[in-house]
């Protein structure tokens, strides 16, 4: 019952407005890192498999074959 002393909830709802900004701001960046993780690691792949076609060829033409 201690615990609950620390919870604030404020009358004037219009409180909430900076931490919503907040929220929603570190929403938008976390999702722009999404977006820029898998976009870097697309382009990672495709450099490997370029890099490597020939490799990737060999290991599944013996992968069919077995």
């Amino acid at each position: 019952m201690l615990n609950m002393l620390f919870l604030y909830f404020p009358e004037d709802k219009t409180e909430y407005i900076p931490s919503i900004i907040i929220m929603l701001a570190f929403m938008a960046l976390a999702g722009l890192a999404f977006y820029l993780i898998i976009k870097k690691s697309k382009k990672d792949e495709a450099k490997f498999n370029e890099k490597y076609a020939e490799q990737l060829e060999e290991a599944e033409n013996k992968h069919q074959h077995s």
